[in-house]
């Protein structure tokens, strides 16, 4: 007789498959999205708006992060704590990167934001105390990996913009239309997670789904560094 995680596993790993693959496909900035920012300078508030809600509904990385952040958080007080250290972070180096015109790879800044996956996967299995003897500043760690977020994010819109006319308007509208997906998509989650919680499934698969998340992490993050050799040695 087949058990509860005898069926969620298979579901969880189509998920985290068809997961991985629009993770890839949402990497770059979208074609049509690019032509028309490119053809149409100047202050842009609205399309930048959709921009930057797009980009973070459909950014898995950064979801990913957010899932494994609320997992064990139960209060609404304490998601928005979290959630707003996370915001702060990636506001100001989304900010300050594209104003400032600070460039990094995109290959190694998506690799870290991988790897914020993985850590977050581990402090939820409370692996930190075991591997290295104590057991990280939670809150601190959120919000220096959404200083990574954010850098991730102004690669992106770096690519679009192709005159600073209207600059300041254009990248406040960005990350505004950040702040909306954001909240869309986290309000989706918790509404899940919250029907999950009320299951005897969630306590007996917490390793199942951290472990997913993890493996989810380390895929991400084995993408872009493939991405950064092949870059270099092109």
């Amino acid at each position: 007789m087949r058990t509860r995680r005898d069926v969620l596993l298979p579901i969880l790993g189509v998920a985290l498959a068809v997961g991985l693959h629009e993770v890839a496909a949402a990497h770059g900035v979208a074609e049509g999205d690019k032509a028309f920012i490119q053809n149409n300078p100047g202050v842009n508030v609205v399309p930048y708006l959709y921009l930057g809600a797009k980009h973070m509904v459909t950014g898995y990385d950064h979801l990913l992060f957010l899932f494994g952040v609320i997992f064990f958080l139960y209060r609404l007080k304490d998601v928005a704590s979290y959630v707003t250290l996370f915001a702060v972070g990636h506001s100001a180096t989304l900010l300050a990167g594209v104003y400032f015109n600070i460039h990094a790879n995109p290959f190694v800044i998506d690799a870290i934001i991988g790897l914020s996956v993985v850590y977050k996967a581990l402090d939820n299995l409370g692996a930190f105390p075991k591997l290295i003897g104590f057991q990280p500043n939670q809150k601190a760690a959120v919000f220096v990996f959404g200083l990574f977020h954010g850098f991730g994010l102004a690669t992106k819109l770096q690519d679009l913009i192709a005159s600073r006319d209207g600059l300041i308007a254009n990248l406040v509208s960005f990350n505004l239309g950040v702040e909306t997906g954001q909240f869309m998509a986290l309000s989706v989650i918790l509404i899940l997670m919250t029907l999950w919680r009320r299951t005897p499934s969630f306590t007996k698969n917490v390793v199942v789904a951290n472990a997913l998340l993890m493996c989810a992490g380390i895929v991400l993050t084995g993408y872009q560094l493939a991405g950064y050799m092949t870059e270099q040695t092109a």
